[in-house]
């Protein structure tokens, strides 16, 4: 079952034509990734003091279907796909939450894969993700 996580579309998100601007799904995604991690018992920044260690964007491959508009109520998610020894792979939509109860089920609007790898922070050469986080995220 997929996290999920609303977001509302504000002026800053959108370029002059009320629209989403494209490179805003990847900071909805992050959030998204952010919040399910939270969701877990994971802050990120608390595991970078703890573990010495941290999540960086590794590929991101998104396609876009429909756009987002000004004051558009979204619902954006984050599931596992993937888990290896030292990264992780996220799928993530962008949907149009529907503007009545009555309507089936939400709209999608753009569609992801983000490779997240572990990094050691001080470094940031690629390191092997801790088995107690590994254990959390199952």
């Amino acid at each position: 079952m997929a996290f999920e996580f609303p977001i509302r579309v504000y002026w800053e998100d959108t370029d002059a034509g009320g629209i989403v601007f494209y490179a805003n799904y990847l900071k909805f995604f992050e959030r998204a990734r952010t919040e399910w991690l939270r969701s877990l018992g994971v802050g990120q920044h608390n595991l970078r003091e703890q573990t010495g260690g941290m999540f960086v964007v590794t590929d991101a491959q998104l396609r876009y279907l429909r756009p987002a508009k000004l004051d558009d109520e979204l619902i954006v998610t984050a599931s596992l796909l993937d888990k290896g020894r030292a990264s992780l792979t996220i799928t993530q939509q962008a949907l149009l939450k529907p503007e009545h109860m009555t309507e089936d089920k939400p709209t999608l609007l753009t569609e992801g894969s983000i490779r997240i790898g572990w990094v050691d922070a001080a470094t940031m050469r690629p390191a092997r993700i801790p088995s107690t986080l590994l254990e959390q995220l199952s």
